[in-house]
Formats: C-alpha cells, sequence, structure tokens
C-alpha cells in the first residue's frame, strides 16, 4: 500500500471516530470546508478540523466557529507540503500537543505475557468506571455518556490487574483499518510493561477482525512501544487551540 494511502486511512479512521462518538448526542457538525464535534460536559471529542488546505482566508470561518463552541481543538496534518500552519502560528493559536501518526502492517499474532483482563464497555456501571480512571492517564475527561451512546459502534475495553481496573483501550474499525485509541494506564501502575501488554492485546484483536492495518496517533510518551512493536512514522499532527480572551 502506498504511503499516501496509509495517510489518508490514518485521517479517516481518526475523524470517522470523532464523526461517530458525536453524532448521536447530537454533537457532530458539518460546516464546509470544516467539521466539528463538541460533546457536553466532555473534553473529546471537541475538535474543529478539515480535509484540504487552509489559507488564511478561512480564518474568519475558523474564528467564528470557535466562537461559538470554546474549547474546540484544531488537528493539523502535515501532508500538504506547505506552510499554511502559519495561520495558527501567526494568529495566537497556541500548540496543546503534537502527535505521531503511525501504521502498522499486520502479520502474527503476539503472545500475551501478563495477567491483564479485558473487558468490553457494555453497560453503564463499566462505563462509568471508565470514564472515571481515563483522565487518570490524559489531562482530558470522555463523558459516561459518550460511551453509553457508543457500545456499538466502537470499542471500549477496561483493563483489569486481579479485578482492578488500571487502564483503557478503544478500537475502532473503518474498512481494513483498526484504530488504536485511548490507551492509557493508571499513573501507579506504569513502568510495568502494561501499556505494551495492551498493544499487544490491541494488535491481536485487529488480526482477528481481518484488518491488514493498525493504525494510531502516538503521544512522545508512547511512541518507544509503538516503535518497538513495528509501527512506522506517517506524519505530524500539530494540535492548535485558542487562548480564550480574559
Amino acid at each position: 500500500m502506498k504511503n499516501t494511502d496509509l495517510v489518508k486511512d490514518n485521517i479517516d479512521n481518526l475523524t470517522t471516530l470523532w464523526r461517530t462518538v458525536a453524532t448521536p448526542l447530537l454533537s457532530y457538525h458539518k460546516n464546509d470546508p470544516f467539521q466539528f464535534s463538541q460533546i457536553k460536559n466532555s473534553g473529546w471529542p471537541n475538535r474543529l478540523w478539515f480535509r484540504e488546505d487552509i489559507t488564511e482566508e478561512n480564518l474568519p470561518q475558523i474564528l467564528e466557529i470557535i466562537d461559538q463552541n470554546p474549547g474546540l481543538i484544531i488537528p493539523y496534518w502535515d501532508i500538504f507540503g506547505s506552510n499554511s500552519k502559519e495561520v495558527f502560528d501567526k494568529n495566537q493559536f497556541q500548540i496543546r500537543i503534537q502527535l505521531m501518526a503511525m501504521a502498522l502492517k499486520l502479520g502474527k499474532k503476539f503472545p500475551l505475557e501478563k495477567n491483564l483482563t479485558f473487558k468490553r464497555v457494555l453497560n453503564e456501571n463499566d462505563a462509568k468506571t471508565w470514564s472515571d480512571i481515563y483522565p487518570l492517564s490524559f489531562s482530558y475527561v470522555i463523558s459516561k455518556e459518550t460511551l453509553v451512546h457508543n457500545y456499538e459502534n466502537v470499542q471500549f475495553y477496561l483493563v483489569h490487574v486481579d479485578e482492578r481496573p488500571i487502564g483503557t483501550l478503544t478500537l475502532f474499525q473503518t474498512g481494513n483499518v483498526m484504530g488504536i485509541h485511548g490507551v492509557g494506564v493508571i499513573p501507579e501502575m506504569r513502568k510495568k510493561g502494561l501499556a505494551e501488554e495492551i498493544m499487544k492485546f490491541a494488535i491481536n484483536e485487529a488480526i482477528d477482525a481481518g484488518t491488514k492495518y493498525a493504525h494510531l496517533q502516538a503521544s512522545p510518551l508512547g511512541k518507544g512501544i509503538y516503535t518497538r512493536l513495528g509501527f512506522e512514522d506517517l506524519f505530524l499532527i500539530t494540535n492548535y487551540f485558542l487562548k480564550p480572551n480574559i
């Protein structure tokens, strides 16, 4: 598969996930050339995204959408071969985090060595537990309601050690691609190899689902694990936000 196809598949999986989880909550909107979703009482997905390159002419529309929907984050895909991200750099947008889009061609399954159990979230109690522990690994909340409205659409997993919930995982399939998202381990259980074990489980699930590639977006914290497992870099995602005027 060409690298350009992998780039498209990575963005498609991620943005389709955002659209999918927001739609049942009436929180997905299309305003060409942009799409955005903002779920009440949740820090995710809350994104404003675009598929074509942007110019300074798009700025008034971007600012209008953000004014009406404060807190939206704009992911900039570094795929256009242009300096269009200067639209954000020059207009007081700030970088929240940079992520590396990565892909893995699936092959053999991994042996699972650690004593983890994976429970798919399919009821309100588990959705609450998942929502409670997720922000211990990440700097934002995913609301319980987001999970409750998407049991069928998205695979949310609680990860347990000895019946104690210690981590999260989200899987989302688009075509022959399995997106791996939200891999988190609570702070006191880190540096035990558990995140890598969660990833191996996720990759095995992707193989069982018949997909050909696994895709993700790596933070600097997790990138070493993904590289070790064979994932390759595709492109950089710079997430921008506009600090509200006080």
